[in-house]
């Protein structure tokens, strides 16, 4: 993870909302210090309208490039629309950097630990092609222990890519989500039972609403 952070501030070098004039300044963590990286200067002006506020939106993802974090003292409307469409980390703070710094950082790579430790836990769960387009995965294990993960975070990324002809689902039970989108039609597949295990065959591409 880079030691990033981006910080929008006013005159007074306190955070303020990305409405107002300001800079936004990147910030990067070095032997234990944080420092000024570069500087934008920032003035919205909101009462040119929303078109004309997406297109400064466009210069500052510019000018952040690979800093994905951002601190100010509100985030709203289109700024935060734009900042989330490109999947940045969006925190409000009011004070000066320094003071907050440190715990963003943390948050941030608490965040990062966990989201990693999911993915490769999902890796263990990857459909197996029993034939040409046919696929099978097993739900079972995350049923029936507590491993940390969810059927949907399993389930969901392969329901969403959708290529496959038929996917056969093996579980203790049809996840309550699953059996949902199956009887509002979301889903197509059909549901079969016998005394070890439940089955649910997926039929052609499935987009999860």
């Amino acid at each position: 993870m880079r030691r990033s952070i981006a910080v929008y501030v006013g005159e007074n070098g306190e955070t303020t909302s990305l409405f107002n004039q300001g800079r936004l300044v990147v910030y990067q963590k070095k032997k234990g210090k944080w420092s000024s990286m570069k500087e934008m200067d920032f003035s919205p002006d909101g009462s040119r309208g929303i078109k004309e506020l997406r297109k400064k939106m466009e210069e500052v993802l510019e000018f952040l490039g690979n800093c994905r974090v951002i601190v100010g003292l509100s985030i709203t409307g289109v700024p935060y629309y734009e900042l989330e469409k490109c999947r940045f980390s969006v925190w409000e703070f009011e004070g000066r950097p320094l003071e907050f710094l440190d715990y963003v950082l943390e948050k941030e790579e608490e965040k990062q630990s966990l989201e990693d430790a999911e993915q490769n836990a999902c890796l263990r769960f990857i459909p197996i092609e029993t034939s040409s387009g046919n696929y099978q995965i097993s739900i079972k294990e995350i049923q029936e222990k507590d491993i940390g993960l969810t059927t949907k975070q399993v389930l969901l990324p392969v329901l969403r890519k959708g290529n496959f002809n038929s996917l056969e689902v093996i579980c203790s039970h049809v996840p309550p989500w699953l059996e949902a989108g199956l009887l509002s039609n979301c889903y197509c597949g059909e549901i079969k039972k016998n005394n070890n295990d439940v089955r649910v065959i997926l039929t052609g591409r499935v987009i999860p609403s």
